[in-house]
């Protein structure tokens, strides 16, 4: 529920829209959406070896601490600490205020107080127990996933949808003309696919992360591949690609279509558990990477500190809070996806690697999952993930550069973390 909560928040209902801009034909737009979801299953079945055999807090922080030493790792925690996760929950956050605004007219500054309120309440919520805050991802999750399965039910039972709008399916031009595009539309499906490896972060609090680890990952995955698929096709089939580019809410129209103004009610109350769900998810996880860099000495010592009646690191999560409430009230998260996923997509890459490093390093290693399709599978989804940062570099280079330099600005912080200290650490 982590997993899937944390995926399906308000990407589904918009990002369809963006693949449409991005590449013609209805053929390739739902290729974009396999190929994704397959690559994020490529990842998954990947980092769940190095899950299962280092269940601790942190996820990835912990895998490159092993198979690369402490730098790789202090940059990965930087890198989500400073803008992966705090500006993922800043963005949703707003995601969720702008819809609340479809029933209640809420001008941009009301707009940032509501996406705020609600980043404080998640805080707070996930700050009183594990227990409390996955039992509200579970429900939230489950309210959403059969919203979403009723958005694509109904585009099918309903009037309204036609096997004519899959045309045309294919765009005009050679492959070699729409593989920059292509990565484009990719960077975007990527971005909803992400949250397959949240559970990884917290799995020091899972009971028996050997089997439930990966089984988590890999099932949540193929879960929301298939929700994701059907509901691009199933937009596609009532809208029509043509439509699509021009929606700006893409399943609220598709909607209003089939099911009319009352429809188009229906998937904005969607979005809005959508939302609150994937962020109740990253804020329930993410906050465990800055502890454990706490806990290794290799950042503030009072993120390490737990709460000692509700067990959780809760100066960790207040300052996740604070951060992500900033980028909300500062607005600039308007092109965060783009090196939000870059950045991701570098440390996947080595995390993937890793899981090579460490069957040559640590053969010994006590293994409860093993990698299907080993070494192929981690092989092809590190290739993939190096054309990927590769073309957004040449596409955006601007945004990629962004994401470089905030990777990079960890380093004064690891030097100063490393430095000798009096009477040692």
């Amino acid at each position: 529920m982590i997993n899937a909560g944390t995926m399906i928040a308000s990407a589904i209902f918009i990002v369809p829209a963006t693949v449409a801009a991005a590449v013609q034909g209805s053929a390739v737009m739902t290729l974009v959406w396999v190929i994704g979801g397959v690559v994020s299953l490529l990842g998954a079945l990947s980092i769940a070896e190095l899950a299962a055999a280092y269940p601790e807090a942190g996820g990835q922080y912990a895998y490159l601490r092993e198979a690369y030493g402490t730098i790789w790792a202090f940059l990965y925690g930087w890198a989500n600490f400073a803008v992966i996760n705090t500006a993922s929950i800043a963005a949703i956050a707003v995601g969720f205020a702008r819809y609340i605004g479809f029933f209640v007219p809420l001008t941009e500054l009301a707009i940032r107080v509501v996406a705020i309120a609600s980043i404080i309440a998640l805080t707070l919520l996930n700050c009183r127990g594990v227990r409390l805050g996955a039992t509200t991802q579970n429900v939230l999750t489950t309210l959403k996933i059969g919203a979403l399965a009723a958005i694509i039910i109904t585009a099918f039972a309903l009037p309204g949808g036609a096997p004519s709008h899959f045309q045309p399916l294919w765009p005009a031009g050679t492959p070699g003309q729409w593989i920059g595009p292509f990565g484009i539309a990719m960077v975007a499906v990527l971005w909803a696919y992400d949250g397959w490896i949240e559970t990884t972060y917290v799995g020091s609090e899972i009971v028996d992360p050997g089997r439930n680890l990966p089984r988590s990952i890999i099932f949540s995955t193929l879960i929301v591949i298939a929700l994701y698929v059907l509901a691009s096709v199933a937009y596609t089939y009532v809208l029509s690609p043509t439509n699509m580019v021009g929606s700006a809410l893409v399943a609220s129209d598709a909607a209003r279509v089939t099911m009319g103004a009352v429809g188009a009610s229906f998937v904005v109350i969607a979005i809005l558990i959508s939302t609150l769900g994937a962020n109740n998810g990253i804020v329930l996880t993410a906050a465990r990477i800055p502890y454990a860099m706490a806990r290794g000495g290799m950042f503030f010592r009072s993120q390490g500190i737990v709460h000692p009646r509700f067990g959780t690191p809760t100066v960790a999560l207040l300052t996740q809070g604070v951060i992500a409430s900033a980028l909300t009230a500062l607005g600039t998260y308007d092109q965060l996806f783009t090196y939000v996923v870059f950045a991701q997509f570098v440390f996947y890459a080595l995390s993937a690697s890793a899981v090579i490093r460490l069957r040559k390093t640590a053969p010994a290693l006590a293994r409860p999952y093993k990698t299907w399709g080993y070494p192929l599978t981690p092989i092809v989804f590190i290739a993939f993930a190096i054309w990927l940062v590769y073309n957004t570099m040449v596409e955006t280079p601007k945004d990629s550069a962004i994401g470089a330099g905030l990777i990079l600005l960890g380093l004064p912080g690891y030097y100063y973390w490393r430095r000798p200290r009096p009477g040692g650490r």
